[in-house]
């Protein structure tokens, strides 16, 4: 005589009832082994991945909650691209305990398979950065950003400065006065400016020519003050004193390599650093 079978969904349901999915319906944080995170202003995009390379995790995060997030993870490989705030989170998601690796947004553009949206940006930095070819980018410290942030804001001064001045001169050349070229001449030009006994210039265009004169001075003693700190940041960098002994190398050159490439070790030769 044949036994009586419980229906197949009964066995179904049977078989299955110690693999429910979570009620919140989130993986289990032990199955995330690998993190591809879109960084963003406000919203970030993050998509995991278990230890066979299958999606287990999409979500969006807040600002505000990406630390969280990932403080209750455990440790594993978090790719990022190298572009803004990518060193502070970084740093940050370093200190949780996890890997993070950041990588050159050019090499991961060739891992997005759809149209390019959050989402997919994130799976293509997950699928990246377990690539065995990938080259990465070394994480900087809040100091080396210092450093670099010295360069780009006399940068940005000189910059400014150049266009004051050249404004000046062409604005006195159109009532004939001129000075030769180069920056140290420009204190004739200011002169001239200032002198109101000179009847070459109409009061009115001299009360504007002031105006730019007093920015163009303003300029000189913030270029000098960022270079002042400079010339002293190598003194309390080692790297820095190496580099400043090269012939050619001065204080400046010295801080900007020392401050750019934290890990020269990862050129191949002097010919790849140059280029």
């Amino acid at each position: 005589m044949m036994e009586w079978m419980a229906p197949l969904r009964h066995l179904g349901a049977k078989m299955l009832g110690g693999q429910r999915p979570p009620a919140n319906g989130e993986p289990s944080m032990g199955e995330i082994t690998t993190i591809g995170l879109d960084l963003a202003k406000h919203v970030f995009q993050v998509h995991g991945v278990d230890e066979k390379g299958a999606a287990v995790l999409r979500k969006q995060l807040r600002r505000g909650q990406v630390l969280a997030f990932f403080s209750k993870l455990p440790p594993c490989v978090v790719g990022l691209e190298a572009c803004a705030t990518a060193h502070y989170w970084a740093r940050e998601l370093g200190a949780l305990g996890h890997k993070v690796r950041l990588m050159p947004a050019q090499y991961v553009k060739a891992y997005i398979k759809r149209n390019k949206n959050d989402a997919a940006d994130a799976e293509a930095i997950c699928e990246a950065v377990v690539r065995p070819t990938m080259r990465f980018v070394p994480t900087k410290t809040a100091e080396q950003q210092a450093a670099l942030l010295l360069h780009r804001g006399r940068e940005r001064l000189v910059r400014q400065r150049t266009a004051l001045v050249n404004a000046l001169r062409a604005h006195l050349a159109e009532f004939g006065v001129i000075a030769p070229q180069g920056l140290r001449n420009v204190g004739k030009l200011i002169a001239i400016v200032r002198n109101e006994e000179d009847a070459r210039l109409p009061d009115a265009g001299r009360q504007v020519l002031q105006v730019l004169a007093a920015q163009i001075e303003q300029l000189e003693t913030a270029v000098a003050a960022l270079e002042k700190q400079l010339m002293a940041w190598p003194n309390s960098n080692p790297v820095g004193q190496r580099l400043a002994t090269i012939p050619g190398i001065g204080p400046i050159i010295a801080t900007a390599i020392a401050a750019t490439v934290v890990e020269p070790s990862g050129f191949r030769s002097g010919r790849e650093f140059a280029a």
